[in-house]
């Protein structure tokens, strides 16, 4: 059975960074361990009951996609054994397929997103104004219409219980460079494309996904922490999608969705989710590693 961890505890080591759901901590000046826990956050907020097996699936489905793609860029991944990382005493069974030992990088200081679809925040930006992160769009585009072609929507990186903001490309040349916005906007796009064409022919849309990027200390560029999970993407059933709505998906929407029907205002403490929702939750991300990588949970 998937293994449930809510936050972790690793004495010996020293954590250096507790993220809204991976808990980070150093294993050298070169390599860091990096565990996905079982937290889920929504709106940006930490809520408080875990989703059991999510890290596993996030880990586990980041990894088939970090493998898929290092063709296209470097990814922080050593392939070095996490149980062999761990301290003396540490449940190797709890850890193992929720953590990996990877390069330690500088972060690039921009969320990375791609959008194939008008849906989300890119849906309520471009009713109010037409356009998203500075990008004219065609007038009369419909919830969740798919785009002419998939679009660069970077957006800031927020500190914890902050709202991420979407900026423009200029903005992003402003904070890191012209040359390393570029790289960051081809690479972003380029995974894209090629984990759509992948999940398209699975039966699924990708609709949106977020990477993190982050560099080494001669500025090569890697692809970072998490990678097209349920958790980072909106993945929509291409046999349910249709335009007009906010389509059924394999994600944490589902969640999202829930929380639209309580009297929130979306800053933390978050609330309490109903067992049905933290079943589904488990649910929806076990069928979309099932799908997309083909990796059962049990």
């Amino acid at each position: 059975m998937p293994t449930t961890l809510l936050q972790s505890n690793l004495p010996g080591l020293n954590l250096i960074h507790r993220g809204k759901v991976r808990d980070v901590y150093a294993l050298s000046d070169r390599e860091l361990l990096i565990v996905a826990t079982d937290r889920l956050s929504a709106f940006d907020v930490v809520l408080p009951d875990p989703i059991p097996g999510k890290g596993e699936m996030l880990c586990q489905i980041s990894n088939f996609w970090f493998a898929r793609t290092a063709h296209l860029i470097p990814n922080h991944l050593t392939g070095k054994s996490v149980p062999a990382a761990l301290p003396a005493g540490a449940d190797a069974a709890l850890y193992t397929k929720r953590s990996v030992v990877a390069k330690r990088l500088t972060p690039v200081p921009v969320e990375a997103i791609a959008r194939g679809y008008l849906i989300g925040s890119g849906w309520k930006d471009y009713q109010a104004t037409g356009s998203l992160c500075g990008i004219k769009l065609p007038s009369g585009l419909r919830q969740a219409e798919k785009l002419p072609q998939p679009i660069f929507t970077p957006s800031t990186k927020a500190p914890s219980g902050a709202h991420d903001e979407n900026v423009s490309f200029d903005a992003v040349v402003k904070a890191i460079g012209a040359d390393l916005a570029g790289q960051v906007r081809e690479a972003t796009l380029k995974i894209y494309a090629f984990a759509a064409e992948h999940a398209a022919q699975r039966g699924i849309l990708i609709a949106d996904t977020k990477f993190e990027f982050g560099t080494d200390e001669a500025g090569k560029l890697y692809v970072m922490d998490e990678m097209l999970t349920p958790d980072s993407s909106r993945f929509w059933p291409a046999g349910e999608y249709r335009t007009g709505i906010s389509p059924p998906s394999y994600d944490k929407q589902f969640v999202r969705d829930y929380l639209e029907t309580l009297d929130w205002n979306k800053t933390a403490p978050g609330p309490k989710l109903p067992a049905r929702v933290i079943e589904g939750t488990a649910a929806k991300y076990a069928e979309a590693l099932k799908k997309l990588a083909g990796i059962v949970i049990d």
